[in-house]
């Protein structure tokens, strides 16, 4: 195929997308309309809008990539985020009753309403949302690097331009009515090369016997080892139950009955979804067992598709990357406008500004992602570390809030700050790095510990949740929220 049909072909389907963006979006008015959809999204554009952020990066480049080198490992990203998406449903889907905007909102109605803990949260979660986006700048820069034979480094330019775009047309209800339709897109395009990748090559019997036995072994435990195969799964659960964008999509749902009907189907068509890249990676290692980067992999795959479905299927990918990063930079934009800027300016900006405002921060945001994504080649190990060191902590405090009401404001301070340095502590000890995976299951464990310890050991929050639930409430609606 050559390069110039891919791009010619992936730019009329984005100004496509683009489109019906700005048509569905057209009537908007107010920052709640830019960041939430007006709190009204049904059923079917919260589960098509998860289902095309669940699948992104980590699991067409990421996941094919692992499933290239470990074979059924490939699955242990899908296994993990279809767990973490069922829990979410199964835990979190009621606190869209408590009408909150933001994650730090939810923070500190759990830990009596601590404007420590309120603000400390939200530079947390506005790093995990550039974070999560970078990944999305990086993932989208392999593609494009690969499609048009560009340097990376301007790959990864492009990309981060795009997304400015992609978001700023019309905010949150047109990611989710474009994420709605590249699901579909993605869904069918990963079918498609899973199973003309197979056949390209002889057939199932010649992925198996050209696969490592170790790696053919359930979910890749042979060759991965037990321990880091437990990680991997956990860091991306991890990543789902404490990720401000799949938070956006609780705030934003019609009813807390769509967000778990909607969650529940998005895991369980994730969970049949896990097996497609570990075959792709399989089957493309079967096809060449020397990539110099196994990151193009799934790349790699599409050569052996006739043009016009290569052209289908790298379209799908590179709508993965799309759609999961346009929920995040929403997500980061979010959290400045009702978090970073009320803490700096003392109240929300006003209604007739906020669309205005909310573009030039989505500039910010795409801008701060982009440099985090020069930093890195790797998908899956920024991601696993990048979670690691910043959602383990917030994955404690929110379980621990949902559950517990004694927990308190300096519990959540020490279950951030033990997550963060196990997980420093062992990213910086190489031999334990290897023999985990990732620093996840360590950073869990010490961040609860010290959660509970603390929380045993300082008085229970003197407001009830009931008083803080108003006093946010308060808060947002006399400043314009």
């Amino acid at each position: 195929m050559a390069n110039s049909d891919f791009l010619t072909w992936f730019l009329i389907y984005a100004a496509g997308m683009m489109t019906l963006g700005w048509y569905v979006t057209r009537h908007q008015k107010t920052g709640e309309d830019f960041i939430l959809g007006g709190r009204k999204m049904p059923m079917l554009l919260t589960l098509g809008s998860t289902v095309g952020t669940m699948v992104g990066t980590g699991s067409s480049i990421g996941a094919v990539s692992f499933g290239y080198a470990n074979g059924w490992a490939g699955m242990l990203y899908g296994i993990g985020g279809a767990t973490g998406i069922l829990l979410t449903a199964w835990w979190f889907a009621p606190v869209r009753n408590l009408r909150f905007m933001t994650m730090s909102e939810e923070v500190c109605y759990y830990t009596g309403g601590s404007k420590l803990v309120k603000n400390l949260v939200a530079v947390i979660i506005f790093c995990a949302s550039l974070g999560w986006l970078g990944a999305h700048i990086l993932g989208g820069g392999l593609y494009l690097a690969w499609a048009s034979g560009i340097d990376i480094r301007a790959a990864k330019t492009i990309v981060a331009v795009g997304f400015v775009f992609y978001v700023g047309i019309g905010g949150y209800k047109a990611v989710s009515w474009i994420d709605t339709l590249q699901s579909i897109v993605l869904f069918l395009g990963f079918i498609v090369l899973a199973a003309l990748s197979v056949r390209h090559v002889g057939g199932w019997e010649v992925v198996v016997s050209r696969t490592d036995p170790a790696a053919f072994t359930p979910f890749g435990i042979g060759k991965l080892g037990l321990l880091p195969a437990l990680s991997l799964a956990a860091v991306i659960g991890v990543g789902v139950l404490a990720t401000p964008s799949y938070r956006q999509r609780i705030y934003a749902a019609e009813s807390a009955s769509v967000i778990r009907q909607s969650f529940i189907i998005t895991g369980l068509l994730y969970m049949g979804f896990s097996f497609l890249p570990a075959i792709i990676g399989m089957a493309t290692h079967a096809m060449e067992p020397n990539l110099a980067n196994s990151s193009f992999a799934f790349l790699h795959a599409t050569t052996a598709l006739p043009q016009a479905l290569a052209v289908v299927v790298l379209i799908a990918g590179m709508s993965a990357n799309m759609s999961s990063g346009s929920s995040d930079a929403i997500a980061g934009v979010s959290i400045i406008l009702r978090d970073l800027y009320v803490w700096l300016r003392g109240r929300m900006p006003p209604p007739e500004r906020a669309i205005a405002l909310s573009r030039l921060f989505l500039l910010l945001v795409i801008l701060l992602a982009y440099l985090f994504a020069l930093t890195s080649n790797d998908i899956i190990g920024y991601i696993t570390k990048m979670i690691s060191m910043v959602m383990s902590g917030m994955f404690v405090t929110v379980l621990l809030g949902r559950f517990w009401p004694r927990f308190n404001w300096q519990g959540c301070i020490a279950a951030l700050l033990g997550g963060s340095l196990a997980s420093l502590a062992i990213i910086l000890s190489p031999p334990w790095l290897a023999r985990l995976g990732n620093p996840v299951i360590p950073a869990v464990l010490l961040s609860l510990l010290l959660a509970v310890v603390v929380t045993w050991l300082t008085p229970a929050s003197a407001r009830s949740r009931e008083e803080v639930l108003e006093m946010i409430t308060t808060e947002r609606e006399s400043h314009g929220g």
